[in-house]
């Protein structure tokens, strides 16, 4: 076993004096420094304790030493909801903020993207976020791993196993979903379909479908229209439902973008939302709150997870400095169904 340090002089111990002497790795001891949540509280009070014991101030050279210097994180993205993305953002500088990392954001669309990923890598970046659409871009995925970059992905609804992620349960969401409509007494429901270059989409409708087939109703390809995550897209899906008779009596929009053009579309044929339709959504961003009535949907912590991938990444990036083997985690974290002004009961024939 190796010797605990003795009591130096200040100045000339390392993290890894205090690593040793705490009995864990220079990464537990940087993210105690830097405050990191991710960490057992009996373990910060061991650093805490070799910290005071051996007397020891951290300062940017002996950060440096135990890996925990600047971390230059990139973030690709070409996500066509600028609502989601605007949260998206908020959640990844605050947390770069407090872990001594850069953020280098670079937009893209999804036919550059895997050249956009080799000019982050070229600049010096230490690892990739990737928001949706291109969590799901495996030529993008492969690229980095060729590369020897670690990424993470968020928002996809089947992270490879060799990547970090972090997602919800979409399937699990729209199940939910689908089956407070029921609940409130819908049986025609209008669903609008996602982009089809994010598995979320499809596992969000085949969310809506079980919930369907759990409720024995049937499940017409005609109320099934396809979307693509944007405002226009969701004018003209909604458009197409409510041309159909019957009309149903809901409509289900796979984000929010297309559930606010849908309460457009609905006010523009003089339909009460929700007396004669109801209008829900998925993700809860900042537009939810800003149509009215206001969105009853589906709240995805879109600012918390890319707090979490910005941890993840850091997290791998430093274990790869210290030498450490990297891990792939994958995170779930939790949804909630948020009732606002927008549904209600069908209107009585």
């Amino acid at each position: 076993m190796e010797p605990k340090p003795a009591r130096r002089q200040r100045s000339s111990l390392t993290i890894h004096d205090v690593a040793r002497f705490a009995g864990v790795s220079p990464m537990t001891v940087s993210r105690v420094i830097n405050g990191e949540k991710n960490v057992r509280d009996s373990t910060r009070e061991a650093v805490n304790a070799a910290i005071k014991e051996l007397n020891y101030a951290p300062n940017p050279a002996a950060r440096s030493l135990a890996g925990a210097d600047l971390v230059r994180i990139g973030l690709l993205y070409s996500n066509p909801s600028a609502a989601y993305l605007s949260e998206f953002l908020v959640g990844s500088l605050d947390q770069c903020s407090r872990g001594n990392i850069q953020l280098i954001v670079e937009k893209c669309d999804d036919e550059r993207a895997e050249t956009a990923a080799t000019r982050l890598v070229a600049a010096g970046v230490d690892g990739i976020i990737l928001p949706p659409p291109l969590c799901d871009n495996a030529a993008v995925t492969k690229a980095l791993a060729d590369a020897g970059v670690p990424a993470v992905a968020v928002a996809t609804g089947k992270p490879p196993a060799d990547v970090s992620a972090v997602r919800i349960d979409d399937f699990a969401a729209a199940q939910a979903m689908t089956r407070h409509l029921i609940g409130l007494g819908h049986r025609r429901i209008g669903f609008i379909v996602g982009h089809p270059n994010q598995t979320a989409s499809r596992q969000r409708l085949e969310g809506h479908l079980a919930a369907l087939a759990e409720a024995s109703l049937p499940a017409p390809g005609e109320l099934i229209v396809q979307g693509y995550f944007t405002y226009r897209s969701g004018f003209e899906a909604a458009e197409q439902l409510l041309a159909l008779e019957p009309a149903p009596t809901a409509i289900f929009a796979s984000n929010d973008d297309m559930g606010a053009a849908t309460v457009s579309v609905a006010h523009r044929r003089g339909l009460d939302v929700p007396g004669d339709l109801t209008v829900v959504g998925f993700d809860d961003s900042a537009l939810a709150t800003t149509v009215w009535p206001e969105l009853t949907t589906i709240r995805q912590p879109i600012a918390e997870m890319s707090r979490q991938a910005v941890t993840l990444l850091a997290d791998e990036i430093r274990s790869r400095r210290a030498g450490e083997k990297a891990q792939h985690p994958h995170a779930l974290q939790d949804f909630t169904l948020i009732r606002r002004q927008s549904d209600g009961p069908p209107a009585k024939a």
